[in-house]
């Protein structure tokens, strides 16, 4: 989802945030994955731990002092924030940014904050879990979250995430890239269903992940498509091409794919390159995390650009795409296009309406 900078305001302190983003912390230890098998993710042990972590509310005198308490609770050590520079550019959904030092270490955190009553506390949790999930795979760099909580203070109640700070820049490899998220697809879902523990967002747009399916084809029609059909008054569109779509999209996914763990919002502005212990590693942010066909964060990485043939490249090196791939793309690509229309509104519905025509020829 395609996001702008913005100037906001923390602890009264006005800071523009500017696009070269900087997150740093060490990076999460290597792991090797097979390449002949998937690794099952632990749904039970993981809600736990995450549920564990969360909803919090604080109430301290400003808005860095709650996330100081926030993440002395989470690290188990002294922790007190101040405003810093380099928060990078807005999240998706609405959120603003921010960077914070701690004035004890030096330290330095890269923050998300939304107001609660604006449904930011729900946002900004979901987020917090979906790129917790991704960090623990240890397959690819994420923005690893240290802390999320609610902050209950004078004036309105602000929802935020603390993640490491990373010194973004470039110059990194795509093809290592393209591996490493190879590798995180390959942790599935312990229950083998689709879905994921909470609904989260696709921007600002609300996305359902509950119930869970076992079925990918039911779950893309209520919870992909079929949702945004609801959102855009069916596209435009009659009611009987409407439901020839559901149709056709049924079967062109009936091709039982396996529950990966995907990034969900995976366009180019989602992923950048940044130096982690003296070495340039590929990054990426601003997830919509579910389990589901790992070929929907492919299909999404070529409607925007920004990703070269080296990343495929390194894709396919690590877990090779099924037959069919090319035509599932646009079906898949329509969910995102119709979601734009949702929140743009402009070209973006005679797009959508172009990919309708060209799924029912197939």
């Amino acid at each position: 989802m395609k996001t702008l900078n913005v100037l906001f305001f923390i602890s009264n302190v006005a800071i523009r945030v500017n696009p070269t983003r900087a997150f740093i912390s060490p990076p999460p230890p290597s792991h090797t994955f097979s390449t002949s098998r998937a690794v099952s993710m632990s749904s039970s042990s993981s809600s736990s731990k995450l549920s564990s972590s969360v909803n919090s509310v604080y109430t301290g005198e400003t808005l860095l002092e709650s996330m100081s308490i926030a993440c002395t609770r989470s690290l188990n050590i002294d922790v007190k924030l101040k405003p810093a520079s380099g928060g990078g550019s807005s999240g998706g959904g609405g959120a603003s940014v921010s960077a914070a030092v701690d004035e004890t270490t030096g330290d330095k955190y890269f923050i998300k904050s939304a107001s609660v009553n604006g449904g930011g506390g729900k946002m900004l949790h979901a987020e917090y879990i979906g790129v917790k999930a991704m960090s623990e795979t240890n397959a690819i760099k994420v923005p690893k979250p240290v802390a999320f909580g609610e902050h209950h203070g004078p004036g309105r109640d602000i929802a935020f995430v603390v993640f490491e700070y990373l010194e973004f820049c470039g110059g990194g490899s795509g093809y290592e890239l393209g591996q490493n998220l190879a590798h995180m697809h390959k942790c599935l879902s312990a229950n083998n269903m689709f879905g994921f523990h909470v609904d989260n967002t696709i921007g600002a747009t609300p996305q359902p992940n509950l119930p869970w399916k076992d079925n990918w084809a039911d779950f893309w029609d209520e919870h992909r498509l079929g949702h945004m059909l609801k959102l855009t008054c069916n596209a435009g569109v009659d009611a009987s091409t409407i439901e020839k779509l559901r149709k056709k999209t049924r079967e062109l996914l009936s091709h039982d794919p396996q529950p990966s763990l995907i990034h969900g919002d995976l366009w180019g502005g989602n992923k950048s390159y940044a130096k982690v212990d003296g070495k340039v590693v590929p990054v990426i942010f601003d997830p919509a995390t579910y389990y589901g066909d790992r070929e929907a964060d492919i299909a999404m990485t070529y409607l925007f650009g920004g990703f070269g043939s080296d990343f495929y490249e390194g894709y396919e090196s690590v877990w090779p795409l099924p037959e069919g791939h090319e035509k599932r793309k646009t079906v898949y690509n329509l969910y995102h296009i119709l979601n734009h229309d949702v929140l743009f509104g402009g070209m973006y519905l005679r797009q959508a309406q172009g990919m309708i025509d060209q799924i029912l020829r197939m």
